[in-house]
């Protein structure tokens, strides 16, 4: 029961850093456009985000039981670690300047949440996937809190991590916990 509790908390801090990127890219993308194609931009992005989450869970939480994914999962998440650290602790830039967006078609505003979903999900699934190990509910409970947090409560989160720094500290640290018990579970099999 303690290592649920921890568990929880983890994936609570690592959902609380992590989801607001792509419902704040969505954003970004359906503010290019007239009034009456926003609403279909958001509702299609967030629609893609949730089933593109929900398969990268899925396959990440089947990669990560196999011997030696663990360990490149775990530096996956030490490079995360980095940039969360140099993005959103130290302020010095964020991925929000890096989305370039063509407001010339409907479909290429698509595209364009498509590719930004898909490389800003894979930090979140990672780190949630890896705090969840085997407790499946939990790894549900973290998907579904970061569906909601993506959809409902970006903007949100993001005033939350500027004002309250200790907030991104504590995601940093849950994030590293991850990783590092990631590198160990597959190193300690190795030797």
């Amino acid at each position: 029961m303690n290592e649920q509790i921890i568990i929880f908390s983890q994936i609570v801090f690592i959902d609380l850093v992590l989801a607001g990127d792509n419902a704040i890219i969505i954003g970004m993308v359906a503010s290019q456009f007239p009034p009456d194609q926003r609403k279909k931009i958001i509702f299609w992005g967030i629609g893609a985000a949730v089933i593109l989450r929900i398969i990268l869970t899925l396959l990440t939480a089947y990669l990560l039981q196999i011997t030696g994914l663990r360990l490149i999962g775990g530096l996956a998440l030490l490079y995360i670690c980095y940039k969360l650290y140099t993005d959103v602790i130290k302020k010095s830039s964020t991925d929000n300047e890096k989305i370039k967006v063509d407001n010339s078609s409907f479909w290429k505003a698509i595209w364009t949440v498509l590719i930004a979903d898909f490389t800003m999900s894979l930090d979140n699934v990672l780190g949630v996937a890896g705090a969840a190990k085997d407790h499946y509910g939990l790894l549900v409970f973290g998907l579904v809190l970061s569906i909601a947090l993506m959809a409902t409560a970006a903007t949100l989160i993001s005033g939350w991590i500027k004002k309250y720094t200790w907030i991104g500290w504590i995601g940093l640290f849950a994030i590293l916990a991850v990783a590092i018990e990631l590198i160990y579970t597959d190193l300690k099999l190795f030797i």
